[in-house]
């Protein structure tokens, strides 16, 4: 099962990738993880990916796809993926078609975990009060709303993007964190 999880931060994308992740026997590939790794690995890309983010610039759409295309060559991922952090805009996503097309892999789903961002603020706040060693550094309201703009900005067209092409998959992400589960799985059989 190949899958993207879609939807604002604070939605509980990780908390279901996770349980997806020991559900189905698939990979979850963050790309901030991919690159770090192709970074201490001293890969090809990854000793190009140090010398960008030496620079202080971002990590290309090219260089992310061939980070992901080799990823997903890995004897690991045969059973499948699930994509997280990518892709974020419309190119990439289409970078994305193009790479698995090439490779004769299709999507089984792009499952949009829909929230009332309104709600978001206190999912983050409790997130932050309840993890152990201390919050991650974007867990407060003005990096929350920062990030929501950014999603809305540039993430959220790919809910249309992805209905357009017959995969997207919508659940109701106020509900627990079971019961989000629960839809997720009816949404993929």
């Amino acid at each position: 099962m190949r899958l993207i999880l879609l939807g604002p931060p604070g939605a509980g994308k990780g908390t279901q990738a996770e349980r997806l992740v020991n559900d189905f026997s698939i990979c979850q590939l963050s790309t901030g993880e991919m690159l770090r790794a192709a970074v201490a690995a001293k890969t090809p890309v990854g000793l190009q990916v140090e010398q960008i983010l030496e620079r202080g610039e971002l990590v290309s759409d090219e260089v992310v796809c061939s980070i992901i295309s080799d990823r997903i060559d890995e004897a690991d991922c045969a059973n499948g993926f699930i994509l997280d952090g990518f892709p974020r805009t419309i190119a990439q996503a289409e970078a994305l078609d193009k790479l698995l097309e090439e490779k004769d892999l299709k999507l089984d789903a792009v499952v949009e975990i829909s929230v009332d961002e309104g709600i978001l603020l206190s999912r983050i706040e409790k997130r932050a009060s309840e993890t152990v060693g201390g919050a991650r550094a974007d867990d407060n309201a003005e990096s929350l709303k920062k990030r929501l703009a950014v999603y809305r900005e540039q993430t959220a067209p790919l809910i249309d993007y992805y209905a357009k092409t017959g995969l997207l998959k919508t659940v109701d992400g106020m509900q627990d964190i079971e019961a989000v589960a629960a839809s997720i799985k009816n949404a993929l059989s």
